[in-house]
């Protein structure tokens, strides 16, 4: 299959799936379950491709899954993947979206083994679901996550110091996921997520600057070692590298060591440049694997996105789409408040999903904006169809 035929929706949209232990090894969270998804899957799907939204991003909870060591309980997942077979959606699914069993050590060597093997199982259950090719994110954020639990304590595991260990494990095990995966499955096709970031130093020495190109650059450490191209014995080589994702956010740009740079500054560097360096460093098909603002910004900000994506794919960048995430509004990782980041809200009695008209009328714009890209799957599909009841 041609890569830009290989998504059934150029605009996409992603349900917030993570499932980590806040700081200190705290709660564990269940963003699925918080927000009804788990509930409201089928309906949310259905809700989700009357806006012309086909291919969707959603995750698997490892920590469910496998609560016993070696027996695996599909209970929470199988009727989510029945449902976006019924509600006729294409999902992403998220293997590892920052939790995992407790009974498994996350700095053992088994890890990798561990997760090859639930990674193994999930295909196997996925082929006896469905014949479509089957798509997956094997492990969500690697940069991010390496950060945030090994550097800052910010979430599990929880540690301080150890950022480039944590990286290296979840290298390992995403590329022994990929590998058992294929084995089942040879059709599966890829997705990683990272963040895209640009820094820079606000500061005019040539150390300051240094610096700050080289925290730049550690952006690409989770690719360079899953393709092979730094520590090779990790078992990295280039077929493990399938669609790049790129994760951009209002805040992915800052100062080294200092604030955000505010989006039309200066110092903001283009989307479109940022996509086309990525290209141009691995040379592989690019996903914009979550992008999205809160509030009143949203519309402004997929706006922006979808204009610089165009002009990166002018340019000759290879874009398969562009993922609006979370799509679903949730209660916020450290404080459980309301953040209004989705297109859609909270359900009605009847489990449909109230709908931020502002961000709505943008997709349309859009979608008929992608028009010409967005058909290459099917030419009957509706560019964006309003929801029902609406003028």
């Amino acid at each position: 299959m041609q890569d830009e035929f290989l998504f059934r929706s150029f605009l996409m949209g992603g349900f917030e799936c993570s499932c980590h232990r806040r700081r200190g090894g705290g709660r564990r969270l269940d963003l699925i379950r918080s927000t009804m998804h788990d509930q409201l899957a089928e309906a949310d799907y259905r809700q989700l491709r009357e806006f012309g939204l086909h291919t969707i991003r959603d995750g698997l909870r490892w920590h469910l899954i496998e609560a016993s060591q070696g027996s695996y309980d599909w209970s929470s997942f199988l009727p989510m993947l029945r449902a976006a077979r019924r509600a006729e959606v294409q999902v992403i699914w998220d293997l590892c979206h920052y939790g995992w069993p407790d009974h498994l050590d996350i700095w053992s060597a088994a890890f990798p083994e561990r997760f090859a093997r639930f990674a193994a199982e999930t295909a196997r259950l996925v082929r006896e679901e469905s014949d479509a090719i089957p798509l997956y994110c094997p492990m969500n954020e690697i940069s991010f996550w390496a950060w945030a639990g090994g550097d800052v304590a910010r979430m599990n595991p929880g540690t301080r110091g150890r950022g480039g260990e944590l990286k290296r494990q979840l290298v390992r095990a995403a590329l022994a996921a990929v590998r058992e995966i294929r084995a089942v499955e040879p059709r599966a096709r890829f997705v990683y997520a990272e963040p895209a970031i640009h820094i820079t130093s606000a500061a005019l020495s040539g150390k300051a600057r240094a610096a700050a190109e080289a925290y730049r650059l550690a952006q690409f450490e989770a690719y360079d070692l899953l393709c092979g191209r730094i520590e090779p014995e990790l078992g990295g080589s280039p077929d493990c590298l399938d669609i790049i994702g790129a994760n951009f956010y209002p805040e992915n740009q800052w100062y080294y060591r200092g604030r955000t740079i505010p989006f039309g500054h200066h110092a903001y560097r283009p989307f479109r440049t940022m996509l086309a360096e990525l290209h141009a460093r691995y040379g592989r098909p690019i996903l914009v694997s979550e992008t999205g603002a809160e509030g009143s910004a949203r519309p402004s900000w997929l706006h922006y996105v979808c204009a610089e994506v165009r002009a990166a794919m002018a340019l000759g960048v290879p874009v398969l789409g562009i993922c609006f995430y979370p799509i679903l509004d949730y209660p916020g990782w450290d404080n459980n408040r309301h953040c209004d980041v989705g297109l859609l809200s909270k359900p009605d009695s009847l489990g449909r999903r109230s709908v931020c008209e502002p961000l709505r009328d943008e997709f349309e714009r859009q979608q008929m904006t992608f028009q010409t890209i967005t058909t290459s799957v099917s030419s009957d599909r509706p560019v964006l169809a309003l929801a029902d009841g609406d003028d």
